[in-house]
């Protein structure tokens, strides 16, 4: 489905601000910077306006959306129940990239929830989310403001190649601080469950909460019966137009493995000081030790492939500790599992 409206670029000032927030009163779709991704923000409590937000991503009906915030004050109308091991989170994580499922409450539609009992919610960080939601004066639903399945942006210009002509406007509030979505745990579950990495870690939240177990989707397909509890979890995501090749090993292991494979349209994606030995075009993401710059650039990095109409792109596997773990989901994901060992 293809929409065509003027899109608006705003910016964090006051009255820009406030003019987001009356277009989204109004039903109208916003995309809004966070510390995560942007996202594109709707009325949580206007079923009409969350349909939009699918028809301009291309999104499937049955993945989940996120409930956003100003202040853990505006949860309890979200949810039916609120356990305690909420409350030691949100102390200890919100405002931040963490995002809480809980029981539903009546006056969230089915729609933000694709149909399931819960509802995903979290407070941002970024000051300039949490000005245009009070400004709109109700929570917002909002996944990442691009089309669905592809990389999501974390420049507003990213937003607008993707959403310019989809959506009433765009604010810019410069890059994001973190660069991959939040981290997202259950606390519908007999042990809280964590179902997708972000910025906040698995021993993070350990430490807090005790025990804390790892879906399996995390780092594996979903099976094709089951139902997506949290976004990211079912679709292929994250995903440039170039394929994208996971490989395993040290830094002499993925030169010698993307050398044998070099041919027209044929890049690597590699970690800072491991590349001089590859003998096909190249980018870096970060040192291989420095998980945040890694979680910062990946996004950007996928989409400038796309902009340079590679054809093939290896990528360098991150280590699976910490926020680097939340690397390797995406890039999982953004590779339709295509991991080779070199």
């Amino acid at each position: 489905m293809v929409i065509t409206m003027n899109t608006l670029h705003l910016h964090s000032t006051p009255a820009e601000v406030k003019q987001a927030g009356e277009l989204l009163r109004a039903g109208q779709l916003v995309a809004i910077p966070t510390e995560t991704v942007y996202g594109l923000a709707a009325n949580a409590y206007d079923a009409d306006a969350v349909a939009g937000i699918f028809a301009a991503k291309g999104r499937p009906a049955d993945n989940p959306l996120i409930v956003h915030i100003a202040s853990p004050d505006e949860l309890p109308p979200l949810c039916s129940a609120i356990p305690e091991t909420a409350g030691r989170l949100i102390d200890a994580f919100w405002p931040g990239p963490l995002t809480l499922i809980l029981p539903k409450s009546d006056a969230v539609p089915g729609i933000v929830s694709a149909g399931l009992p819960t509802v995903a919610v979290r407070c941002p960080s970024d000051e300039t989310a949490r000005a245009i939601i009070r400004a709109a004066g109700v929570p917002l639903a909002a996944p990442s403001a691009n089309l669905s399945g592809s990389p999501s942006p974390t420049t507003a210009a990213r937003v607008a190649a993707d959403m310019d002509g989809r959506i009433a406007a765009i604010v810019d509030g410069g890059p994001c601080r973190v660069g991959v979505e939040s981290t997202v745990v259950t606390l519908c579950t007999e042990v809280p469950r964590l179902l997708r990495l972000g910025g906040v870690t698995l021993e993070q939240l350990q430490a807090v909460l005790g025990e804390v177990e790892m879906d399996d989707a995390v780092t594996q397909p979903l099976k094709a019966d089951a139902v997506a509890a949290s976004p990211g979890m079912k679709y292929k995501h994250y995903a440039p137009t170039a394929t994208v090749i996971l490989v395993k090993g040290d830094a002499a292991a993925f030169c010698r493995y993307v050398n044998a494979h070099a041919a027209d349209g044929v890049e690597a994606l590699g970690f800072d000081g491991e590349t001089a030995d590859l003998q096909v075009p190249f980018q870096t993401y970060g040192r291989r030790e420095d998980h945040q710059t890694q979680a910062h650039a990946v996004f950007e990095e996928l989409r400038k492939a796309d902009d340079r109409h590679v054809r093939t792109l290896y990528v360098a596997c991150p280590d699976s500790a910490g926020v680097g773990l939340a690397v390797y989901n995406r890039l999982l994901r953004s590779a339709g599992f295509q991991v080779v060992t070199a």
